[in-house]
């Protein structure tokens, strides 16, 4: 039995295991500490990975090397690509999991990692000597040394449940919280305040009456969201179904308000705004007389159905009334009910964009203890800290995204810049430069970076390399082919569009809106016998690769600009550079917000909020520039 690590990493969700998976393989000699082996990644909440800008992430967490990918393709039972009506800039993957699956299969691969170790116990201190981490102590007594640590602990710093005034403490329904951490790092200086979210009820699926509500079917085209061949979807699809409240159901739900800890002020911790509660939709929103709510399978086999869009606080008797009035529910027996937890979190601002703390040297934060919400907001912050705190322990320079290299980037430096008011979900609308930062694209951009430093294998770098080469052979064919217009006409007048008058390149018809590539390949031979030349299981990937390029290339090029102007600021180093209370030209509350933040270069201290062009101006001139 070893009791002298590398890397400690405390809590073994999403962000836990990432950061452990992470750390493991590239060298350092890991140990995983989790209170309970039978309920690693754990999906605390809705059975999916994914959705509008989360999906990003994890095509980003695998083109890197990491591990979330690869598990959801193999525990999903539905993939859909969410906003394909819009530009590629904002299709997103989304899939539903069998939650057992999901957990077993990440138990598999932690298992299975070299210098990847579990521990099940509790950490109740962290090992502190001059400000620098040295270890972990548990609840049986047992100290673990090691360089640097991940705090990964989710909802379980003091974690405490709602169900009206029934209260529990806990960290999930039926699992202890974690004491001690908290009060220690608050003891030498750390900031931490309480957060809250929710979950809804659990349904019986025998007892839903189906034929109530609306089926939605997923997709089987070549989607998935690990970028590996290799990884594939193989277990049973089953379908989601649309169901909604009414005026009957809302008026329940107001009278139970009092009785609502959200709402009564039992629960004063900061809760989410995106992901309201019933209570809170009703409120919000009183003019609504519905509201759109999902059944969501639990499961391949599972009777088990998550209520998306019912999450509450209410007492148990006012959900099931209320959710009786709902006719595909009238008869729903539940297996839980919803409910409430608040639990500990530290302001992000304490962090470098490594997510090494910067009042502890080694010690790093990953999840919802830095105020975030969502698995894939937590396993792409693991997925770094893992990488950080191995690079730690070898003397290494951190690893950091920019803000134009990944929606990873986008959240910690949200995160650190700018701290959070409420439990941070990412948006596409929070990065500015989503043109570039397309899930299609996610392995360009980053599987070079994840090679660089030792995470991306060799097998997944040259898959990327030879993806690329055909996409841009694919490309150049656009660029050089003329296509006859006597050829063409007849295809394009079947489908009502303007014939030519002339030959063009097949270039300028993949341009028309109507058009694509697949199409054009059934009726151009040549361009059909180049794609029958690419990998079967990657062919529709490259093709799709190849025409967003063709399509969106002046949106590209302007925006990759744009970027650049920005970037430069990137490379102008502030930090230990000025003296922010001695520079009178700029406001007070600018001084105290660099103070605080203390950012790494000029265009970090211009994101900061209520910091000023001038201001940025100001700072330029003091560093000479």
């Amino acid at each position: 039995m070893k009791f002298e690590y590398d890397v400690i990493v405390i809590g073994a969700g999403h962000a836990g295991c990432e950061a452990a998976c992470a750390s493991a393989n590239l060298g350092s000699s890991t140990l995983l500490i989790t209170m309970d082996m039978n309920k690693i990644a754990q999906m605390s909440c809705n059975p999916a990975v994914g959705g509008i800008a989360k999906g990003q992430i994890v095509r980003e967490i695998d083109a890197l090397g990491g591990q979330m990918g690869l598990v959801t393709d193999k525990a999903a039972i539905q993939f859909r690509m969410l906003n394909r009506s819009k530009g590629p800039a904002m299709w997103s993957p989304r899939a539903q999991a069998d939650r057992i699956k999901f957990i077993e299969a990440w138990r598999t691969k932690i298992e299975n990692t070299p210098n990847l170790y579990m521990w099940q116990d509790s950490a109740v201190e962290l090992v502190i000597e001059d400000m620098q981490v040295k270890g972990v102590k548990t609840a049986l007594g047992v100290t673990f040394k090691a360089n640097a640590v991940v705090l990964t602990a989710g909802t379980f710093l003091n974690g405490l449940m709602h169900v009206g005034r029934v209260q529990l403490e806990g960290g999930r329904i039926s699992e202890p919280a974690s004491y001690g951490i908290t009060e220690q790092l608050k003891s030498i200086g750390f900031a931490a305040d309480r957060m809250k979210t929710g979950t809804p009820v659990r349904i019986d699926g025998r007892t839903i009456k189906f034929d109530l509500a609306t089926k939605q079917e997923g997709e089987n085209d070549f989607h998935k969201f690990s970028f590996l061949p290799e990884s594939k979807r193989t277990l049973e699809q089953r379908p989601c179904w649309i169901i909604y409240t009414n005026e009957t159901v809302h008026n329940i739900l107001r009278e139970g308000l009092p009785d609502s800890p959200l709402y009564n002020g039992t629960i004063k911790s900061i809760g989410p705004r995106y992901c309201p509660s019933i209570e809170t939709k009703i409120v919000t929103f009183a003019d609504k007389d519905a509201h759109q709510l999902f059944l969501e399978p639990e499961g391949e086999t599972t009777q088990e159905y998550y209520l998306n869009g019912f999450s509450s606080s209410l007492p148990l008797d006012v959900q099931i009334r209320a959710m009786s009035e709902v006719p595909a529910l009238a008869e729903a027996q539940i297996y839980r009910p919803g409910y409430a937890i608040e639990y500990d979190f530290f302001d992000p601002t304490q962090l470098r964009h490594s997510l090494e703390t910067k009042l502890v040297s080694g010690l790093f934060f990953a999840g919802q203890v830095n105020g975030t919400t969502g698995y894939e907001e937590a396993a792409g912050q693991g997925l770094i800290a893992g990488i950080n705190a191995h690079r730690h322990c070898t003397d290494e320079e951190p690893f950091v995204l920019g803000r134009d290299e990944a929606y990873i980037g986008v959240l910690i430096d949200d995160l650190v810049t700018k701290g959070v008011d409420e439990p941070y979900r990412m948006f596409t609308s929070r990065a500015e430069y989503r043109i570039l930062l397309r899930q299609d694209d996610a392995d360009m951009r980053l599987t070079p970076k994840g090679y660089e430093i030792g995470l991306a294998t060799e097998h997944r770098y040259q898959l990327m390399l030879d993806k690329k080469a055909q996409r841009d052979k694919l490309i150049e064919f656009a660029h050089e082919f003329s296509v006859k217009a006597a050829n063409i006409n007849p295809y394009l007048e079947s489908l009502g569009l303007s014939p030519l008058k002339q030959s063009v390149r097949l270039f300028d018809l993949i341009l028309r809106p109507q058009l694509n590539i697949e199409m054009l390949a059934t009726q151009i031979p040549q361009l059909n016998a180049l794609i029958e030349t690419f990998e079967e299981a990657r062919r529709s990937e490259i093709v799709e690769a190849a025409e967003i390029l063709i399509k969106y290339q002046g949106y590209i090029e302007r925006e990759k600009l744009i970027a650049e102007k920005i970037e430069r600021l990137e490379h102008v180093k502030l930090r230990g550079k000025l003296n922010y209370s001695e520079i009178n030209a700029i406001s007070t509350e600018a001084r105290q917000k660099l103070t605080k933040i203390d950012p790494e270069t000029v265009a970090q201290a211009s994101r900061i909020p209520g910091i000023s062009p001038s201001d940025v101006n100001i700072l330029l001139l003091m560093l000479g520039r």
